[in-house]
């Protein structure tokens, strides 16, 4: 007996010469709008606060630890849990699947904003971030299973105008909600939206039932991963503050990290179904990829988790300015994947866009780390432009490349484990940029903080009472503009040695997408493949 035929599901929109018809335009539309939305949820989830993060962890009386531990734990659960949804799209319903990874992120921000103090804050993220690392993973997976590699490239406008409206949409929409009512409706704000999502990805998304064995979820490899990462994270964040980097607190976090992630290369070597199956390293492509991925995660999410204490602690912009200010940034992200995705249809080569985005990247850090606190704003928007492109031509294409490498049946694992990559270089970048410019600022602010002790003491002000490099976030409303003058300082010169700090990791990225070999985009989508791979006849 011959399986049903899902011609209707091929998202191939172009008839090329000898292949089955495709769906039409509006039908791969009707698809994708459900996927879309809920991508744009993730996305605007995890950027409507970072406008206004200065002025939440100020209200919640934390430090700049608490403020890089926002966002690192919502990144830390959110690189954990990705190869564990990528796995489970393999093994069950992907629709069920980012249907619960939308409950989940949206009740966990709900949660949020009702915290009372930055511990509960990073609570209420952490479980966010397990929701957005199902969102990010299996809205790649999804897109991977009904559109074909060669066409992918014609949706990227689409995909990168959700991101772009809601990279530019949700600092700016944050920064309102935070001048105009209060900073708690930043976690509402997305309740209707992943609502709308659900209702539409029930009505829209249809997928043939994959075939289903007795493989199971690798839950030793998930908690040995999880843990170590859990443990570097923990020292890269502490270390040279809370206890010197060489200490027998770095051994026992550095050193049990190493050893629990070496026991989960183990484990997965010789489990039936590893969670990250050891043999894609065997790819070039991907391992490549992965390298180039963490440089990718630290500029995208460090560059936007930093740039707005800058712009409010060194320039003195309201959360709304701040978020305005970054505009440039996702423009240049939006531009460069819309038409890098269109020419890459267009060709089907994709390697030149990535080459060009890596030298763009290193370019934007490079400029980036000159800031200080007087440097022009139109300076500053054309290198968050430059910065913003190298970011639109590299990050969907790692994985593209990646998927189009990779049998059907790892796509699912292959493209979790590149998402998983970048997210973990955005963990681990925030938390080591995050300590660097902590100590940055702490060591300007007490050599700044005793030049004017002297002025400071005639206005009746006590210098040691204003050491705030790691305690909580400066509030320069209250402060002496003697004083507003040494804080802007410190942390424009902090956020710029930390775009520095970033540059090596944007030229190995750069050696490693020049090393990719590239392999013509292939005009099947993950439907289709999934089919050739159907027993005919009886």
């Amino acid at each position: 007996m011959t399986s049903p035929n899902p011609q209707a599901l091929v998202a191939d929109p172009e008839h090329l010469q000898g292949e089955p018809p495709a769906m039409t335009h509006p039908e791969v539309l009707r698809a994708l709008s459900g996927i879309l939305l809920g991508m744009f949820v993730s996305v605007l989830a995890m950027s409507v606060v970072s406008s206004s993060l200065p002025k939440i962890i100020t209200d919640l009386g934390g430090g700049q630890s608490a403020f890089t531990w926002v966002v690192t734990a919502t990144l830390l659960t959110s690189t954990i849990s990705t190869p564990i949804w990528g796995k489970l799209a393999d093994l069950t319903n992907r629709k069920t699947l980012i249907q619960i990874a939308l409950i989940i992120s949206v009740l966990s921000a709900a949660a949020a904003g009702f915290a009372q103090d930055a511990g509960q804050l990073i609570t209420f993220r952490a479980f966010q971030g397990i929701g957005a690392g199902g969102l990010q993973s299996l809205s790649a997976i999804l897109i991977a299973d009904i559109i074909s590699p060669r066409q992918r490239g014609r949706y990227m406008g689409l995909m990168g105008s959700i991101m772009g409206i809601g990279m530019v949409g949700g600092p700016v929409l944050g920064g309102f909600l935070t001048d105009a009512i209060n900073w708690r409706w930043n976690f509402f704000v997305g309740l209707p939206f992943a609502v709308a999502s659900i209702i539409v990805l029930q009505m829209t998304l249809r997928l043939p039932k994959r075939p289903r064995g007795t493989e199971k979820l690798d839950i030793a490899g998930a908690t040995l991963i999880s843990v170590g990462i859990a443990a570097l994270l923990l020292w890269i964040t502490f270390a040279g503050t809370e206890f010197d980097w060489i200490s027998w607190q770095t051994a026992a976090l550095a050193g049990g990290a190493l050893v629990v992630l070496a026991t989960a290369v183990l484990v997965e070597l010789r489990v039936k179904t590893p969670l990250i199956p050891m043999s894609l390293f065997k790819n070039r492509t991907l391992v490549l990829a992965v390298i180039g991925s963490v440089a990718v995660g630290v500029a995208m999410f460090g560059s936007s988790v930093f740039l707005s204490q800058y712009m409010q602690l060194s320039r003195g912009k309201t959360p709304t300015e701040s978020g305005l200010y970054t505009i440039p940034m996702v423009v240049g992200l939006f531009l460069s994947s819309t038409v890098g995705g269109q020419l890459i249809s267009k060709t089907g080569r994709y390697k030149p866009y990535m080459v060009g985005g890596a030298v763009s990247l290193t370019a934007g850090l490079l400029l980036l780390s000159t800031l200080d606190y007087r440097t022009s704003f139109v300076l500053v928007s054309i290198y968050l432009f430059i910065l913003g492109a190298g970011v639109g031509l590299l990050m969907q294409n790692m994985v593209l490349a990646t998927q189009n490498t990779l049998h059907i049946k790892d796509s699912g694992s292959g493209t979790s484990t590149v998402t998983f990559f970048r997210s973990l270089g955005g963990a681990l970048g925030v938390s080591a940029l995050g300590a660097i410019l902590g100590h940055s600022v702490q060591g300007s602010l007490k050599e700044g903080i005793t030049e004017i002790a002297p002025q400071l003491a005639k206005q009746g002000v006590d210098p040691s009472a204003l050491q705030s490099g790691s305690g909580a976030l400066p509030d320069l409303s209250v402060l002496p503009p003697i004083l507003v003058e040494v804080i802007e300082k410190a942390y424009a010169n902090g956020i710029a040695e930390i775009f520095l700090a970033a540059v090596p990791l944007a030229v190995i990225a750069l050696i490693c997408v020049s090393l990719i070999k590239e392999v013509p985009l292939d005009h099947r989508s993950g439907i289709d493949q999934l089919k050739d791979l159907e027993p005919t006849g009886a």
